[in-house]
């Protein structure tokens, strides 16, 4: 549909989701497949006209300052990715950067790739160059690694190694599966220290390698695969997403609470100041005699006999 104009993606499960779309006279559901080269597809009772096209990809150097969409908005006079490539039909970008940034981003006609590349829920990673001034403890890559909070939400785990440190500036290798607007800025300048150059270097396996800013060309097949196959750090990636977050141990002096119980405890009962035991053989309402005050009781008695 979206190479039929029909609108984006989102656009097209929209009018789905609506009931407007029919292939061979039978309304779709979301996930439903149609071979537009055999079957007969309708949005509103109108048959689709849809060119079958060979998939083509190109991949690009983004230099800084150029927009990673196919128009600007209004009254934003900055060049568009689209503006390097003199390509004619719609082509979807693959791994947006933002306008600061520079580096590799892939142009395709493959809705169905683009999506499987660019969606978080698909986890594919993507590697950048990062450059910030002075050079961060070890503790501030541990954060970085861990995922830190941002507005929308926490950041996914990411690999953040250093590739060449130094007291003026530090060159970052980091590889994530997400893309979050200005994600590596915004993590960086949360925890220090800020960005100074961010340059993305690979997509998938797919390298940059020596294309100057601005330079763009079609990709193999060869690395077509390339950019399909995540990178190497995906497994460890995935290890760090799911693995549980630890609670601390109890300190020293701490007290271990007591199992919860669903039983009424009893009342304390309260003191007298007596005590509840009764000797056997003493008489009820009378208080047990010492033995010094029996006998002396006994030497009364006598005295009188």
């Amino acid at each position: 549909m979206a190479q039929a104009n029909v609108g984006s993606r989102r656009a097209a499960e929209s009018l789905i989701e609506q009931g407007r779309v029919r292939v061979n006279g039978e309304v779709v559901t979301l996930g439903d497949k149609a071979d537009p080269e055999v079957d007969v597809i309708e949005v509103d009772g109108e048959r689709l006209k849809i060119d079958v096209e060979t998939h083509l990809y190109i991949a690009i150097n983004k230099p800084k300052h150029v927009l990673t969409t196919n128009s600007a908005q209004r009254g934003d006079d900055r060049r568009t990715i689209r503006e390097l490539v003199p390509v004619e039909g719609h082509l979807f970008a693959i791994g947006r950067l933002d306008a600061d940034s520079d580096g590799l981003v892939v142009l395709t006609n493959d809705g169905d790739l683009a999506h499987r590349l660019t969606h978080p829920r698909f986890q594919h990673t993507k590697t950048y160059r990062v450059v910030v001034d002075g050079l961060p403890t070890q503790a501030t890559l541990d954060k970085w690694q861990q995922g830190v909070h941002l507005e929308e939400g926490k950041a996914a785990p990411s690999i953040v190694t250093i590739t060449k440190g130094g007291t003026k500036e530090t060159v970052l290798r980091v590889v994530m599966t997400e893309g979050k607007k200005r994600q590596i800025r915004r993590v960086a300048a949360q925890l220090g220290p800020p960005v100074r150059k961010l340059t993305r270097i690979q997509l998938g396996m797919l390298q940059l390698g020596d294309m100057r800013p601005g330079e763009w060309r079609e990709l193999t097949p060869r690395e077509v695969e390339a950019l399909k196959t995540p990178a190497s750090e995906l497994k460890q990636l995935r290890q760090a997403k799911a693995k549980p977050v630890r609670r601390s141990a109890p300190q020293n002096g701490d007290r271990s609470e007591k199992p919860h119980s669903d039983k009424p405890s009893r009342p304390a009962r309260k003191s007298s100041g007596k005590s509840s035991n009764k000797p056997s053989g003493a008489r009820p309402g009378t208080a047990q005699q010492s033995r010094p005050a029996r006998r002396n009781a006994e030497r009364s008695e006598r005295g009188k006999r």
